[in-house]
């Protein structure tokens, strides 16, 4: 029997993909990557890094509610941004950092070529510890 719980969340878009991992006892969480989608699977915001990444963490907060933590649990996140300006990381950052209020997790943020959906610009996954149960 594994020790990993794969899930779909039930209040995302059901892409066919899990959208956390849970290593037992429950304490360590890991994301999928979290994309400016709505729940019909429409890209949010073409063009735009900032609402995509507001978006993102959006997805990720729901994701890590129905997984039974929250952003305050997050551990590690890593910031996806297909564009070429690094001026569009900082901007997508920025977003992630305002999601997180006081809680500074440790984080990458990485310049990539393309990302899965038509017009996604940033794509966001992250790493949870939460109490056993």
């Amino acid at each position: 029997m594994s020790h990993v719980r794969v899930a779909a969340s039930g209040s995302l878009y059901a892409g066919g993909w899990s959208h956390t991992a849970t290593a037992a006892p429950g304490s360590v969480i890991f994301t999928a990557g979290a994309a400016p989608i709505d729940t019909d699977g429409a890209t949010v915001a073409p063009g735009d890094v900032q609402a995509q990444a507001r978006q993102c963490m959006a997805n990720l907060e729901v994701a890590l509610r129905d997984a039974g933590a929250a952003l305050t649990d997050v551990a590690k996140v890593t910031v996806y941004v297909a564009e070429g300006l690094q001026a569009d990381l900082v901007v997508a950052w920025d977003a992630v950092v305002e999601a997180f209020g006081d809680h500074k997790p440790v984080g990458t943020l990485l310049g990539v070529t393309v990302l899965a959906h038509d017009d996604q610009l940033v794509e966001i996954e992250a790493v949870a510890a939460t109490p056993p149960a």
